[in-house]
């Protein structure tokens, strides 16, 4: 294991890290933040929960501290990407921890929010902006965001922010920047798209990855539980009685059945709340907050709104809807076994999921284990085959094939659905 103090940061860094209670690095720390420091250019790859924030905060604190600039309005200094509001606000608050004592302005802009206070932090000058990137590019289209002093890039989640159709927003972002910069991008999956935008981006990049790509977190113990889609609540129902569910986070593939899901819990007696896109940012904030505070002990969320959700002590994740992209599973598990902690998570699985647990199955390398022992087991969903999925440009798996400018139109809405979340 490497010590921090080993790495050569400032000692206003050193001095909050200690008070923070860390001591080692995790892999990705140890093996990215030399090569920050020295500025070159990196991929890193890594499972979400393996401290990839602090990985390239740490070094960019220190780097930009030490040699810090007159922060000029509308001109950041370092520029950081993230896919969702709940991240951007993460990584904001990381970097106002690991930052205090320096004398470094940060600022977050994301959508959801009033933009004329964004304006303003933007006017003031800040070193760092934190922003989403449907946002940054509103703010910088109407001249409040401007890329000529940006010295240090750093990319998020590359692979979601590809998944919601941000990358012709991180080109032309990229493309407006000083060619001397440095560029940062991580990534927990390495999907051909994100090499090829970092092949793109990047100029002779350290590369880092501390696991095998898609692969889950080691310390997750993994559930799933065969039944009908009826027998779903009654399950959920049964599980949150058990005390040992402390903090549960419970997923949906959809706004409308996060909001179905917390109406059942709340009706039953458990404290609960939802995020999605659909919610306002003060609502998901508050929503957050409470969650991580034990006022409430079931968050309910999508995909849209988790990534960013970094709570310490979740002991169960619930995939109350198993996710169509397997790449998303991982990220869902990811929320619980956190800095070394052990967590549990539990899948519902009825007859239409069974395609989804299998590429599931595939992309992770590894099996789920099954329960049995309980009232509303399907040993014949457990047995069945996984139904194939409809090809690619067919609709409902018909074979009818659906004209060109609808599927053009329902892709485009998808991602225009997504970005608006962000």
């Amino acid at each position: 294991m490497t010590e921090f103090k080993t790495l050569n940061l400032s000692d206003q860094i050193m001095g909050v890290i200690e008070r923070e209670g860390y001591k080692t690095t995790t892999p990705i720390q140890a093996q990215t933040i030399p090569a920050l420091m020295e500025g070159r250019d990196v991929v890193g790859v890594a499972q979400t929960g393996t401290g990839k924030t602090a990985a390239f905060s740490l070094p960019l604190i220190h780097r930009m501290s030490t040699n810090t600039k007159w922060a000029e309005a509308c001109k950041p200094h370092a520029l950081i990407l993230a896919p969702t509001r709940e991240l951007a606000v993460q990584i904001d608050d990381s970097l106002r921890t690991y930052g205090k004592g320096s004398r470094l302005r940060t600022a977050v802009v994301f959508g959801g929010n009033s933009m004329r206070s964004q304006i303003r932090a933007m006017e003031k000058g800040v070193h760092i902006l934190v922003a989403t990137p449907g946002r940054l590019m509103d703010l910088h289209q109407q001249g409040y965001v401007k890329f000529d002093e940006v010295t240090t890039f750093i990319l998020d989640e590359a692979d979601r922010m590809l998944d919601m159709g941000f990358i012709n927003d991180v080109k032309k972002v990229a493309a407006k920047m000083p060619k001397g910069r440095q560029t940062v991008l991580f990534s927990a999956t390495m999907p051909k798209a994100v090499a090829a935008l970092a092949e793109e981006l990047l100029s002779d990049p350290v590369r880092v990855s501390v696991a095998p790509e898609s692969t889950t977190a080691e310390r997750v113990d993994q559930k799933v539980y065969f039944l009908p889609k009826d027998k779903k609540r009654s399950l959920l129902g049964d599980l949150l009685a058990n005390k040992d569910l402390e903090r549960v986070l419970v997923f949906t593939r959809t706004k409308r059945g996060a909001d179905r899901v917390t109406k059942f819990l709340d009706q039953i007696g458990v404290k609960a709340d939802a995020i999605h896109g659909d919610k306002k940012q003060s609502a998901r904030q508050r929503a957050l907050r409470a969650f991580k505070d034990g006022k409430i002990r079931a968050l309910v969320a999508t995909d849209i709104a988790a990534r960013g959700i970094d709570v310490d002590g979740i002991t169960h994740v619930i995939n109350y809807e198993l996710p169509n992209e397997p790449e998303s599973y991982v990220h869902r598990i990811g929320r619980t076994a956190r800095g070394g902690a052990a967590g549990i998570a539990i899948s519902f699985c009825d007859a239409d999921e069974r395609a989804y647990l299998k590429d599931i199955e595939k992309n992770t390398r590894q099996k789920v284990d099954v329960v049995v022992d309980h009232p509303f087991h399907s040993a014949e969903i457990a047995h069945q085959p996984a139904a194939p999925k409809a090809k690619a440009g067919r609709k409902g798996g018909t074979g009818k094939k659906q004209p060109w400018h609808q599927r053009r139109k329902s892709v485009g809405a998808k991602r225009k659905r997504q970005r608006s979340a962000a």
